[in-house]
């Protein structure tokens, strides 16, 4: 772990970071990336990307206002909801929501040969959709693995970029109020779980 990182600072590089870090991967070397859900490892991926010289179309919650100023803030050049069309087609998109209907969603705002990965742990059942969204080479992947080489890439990018994590500490034993917070939206960045 670089030494630039404070105890708190680094809990988020080292879940959420990565996974965001080996999906990118996985998304090739988009012009323009669409992120969709915007949260621990959005805010984390969205830094690599500009660092990148990237585009980012970030997707949140429709309506959550918040999280599309986040994202602004973060240099995505545009923030809207997880209901709306990209304003420009997207050569990759990213869905770290746990929600299936995003995958055609996504779909549909890429262009040709485009990618969507799926880097969450788990999502619903992604519902039917036309073929013809996903003709034109279009692909999908999932992320499960990571290895000791994306964990090594990555740390030292992070490091240099230098990527700043947004967290909000918990007690240990407040660990439930924590996923309550994930659940309904309410976190900018990541939680972190603290000892007493």
């Amino acid at each position: 772990m670089p030494d630039s990182f404070d105890d708190v600072s680094a809990a988020p590089l080292l879940c959420a970071g990565l996974i965001g870090y080996r999906s990118l991967r996985k998304a090739g070397d988009p012009k323009r990336l669409g992120i969709y859900g915007f949260g621990a490892a959005a805010h984390i991926v969205a830094q690599i990307a500009r660092f990148e010289g990237r585009e980012v179309f970030a997707f949140a919650r429709p309506g959550d206002n918040e999280a599309q100023s986040f994202a602004r803030r973060l240099g995505a050049s545009w923030a809207g909801g997880s209901d709306e069309e990209a304003p420009e087609r997207l050569d990759a998109a990213i869905i770290f929501a746990p929600i299936g209907a995003l995958v055609p969603a996504a779909l549909q705002n890429l262009k040709r040969g485009g990618t969507v990965v799926c880097g969450g742990i788990h999502m619903s059942d992604i519902p039917s959709f036309p073929y013809r969204d996903l003709w034109q080479e279009r692909t999908i992947v999932s992320v499960a693995n990571l290895t000791r080489r994306d964990g090594e890439e990555f740390l030292e990018l992070a490091a240099q970029i230098p990527v700043r994590t947004e967290t909000e500490t918990f007690p240990l034993e407040d660990a439930n109020k924590a996923l309550e917070a994930l659940r309904n939206g309410k976190l900018s960045g990541a939680a972190v779980l603290v000892p007493n």
